[in-house]
């Protein structure tokens, strides 16, 4: 079992800066990818960004420049810097934590956080 809780999202305003937390817990193996995804309504879900154990980040386009992935040294929580927000930014941020196991791909989710950037 995987536990990812999320938190830091809320209210800002346009331009201001939030930080997201997901913390891992549970049976967690060495080797796994972790990304934020959003969901606004009427769109799709999108990754924002991802970072693998190795540390190396990766940005949705939309993001790049503004925000900044994550992770401490135990590898157990992830970060979300986010700045210079936009109202395009406001959506539900969810966890995710990929993980290769003996019998392929285990995909587990937090329960979301929410951004809303006002203008």
């Amino acid at each position: 079992q995987v536990q990812l809780v999320e938190s830091g999202g809320g209210l800002v305003q346009s331009g201001g800066s939030l930080r997201l937390s997901c913390a891992a817990s549970g049976s967690i193996v060495s080797s796994n990818a972790v990304g934020w995804y959003r969901h606004a309504p009427g769109k799709e879900r999108e990754l924002v960004a991802s970072i693998s154990t190795s540390g190396t980040p990766n940005y949705a386009d939309s993001v790049k420049g503004r925000f900044t992935i994550s992770r401490n040294n135990a590898g157990n929580t992830v970060y979300l810097q986010m700045n210079s927000l936009k109202p395009e930014d406001t959506a539900v941020y969810y966890c995710n934590i990929r993980q290769r196991r003996s019998w392929g791909v285990d995909n587990n989710w937090g329960q979301g956080t929410q951004v809303t950037v006002s203008s």
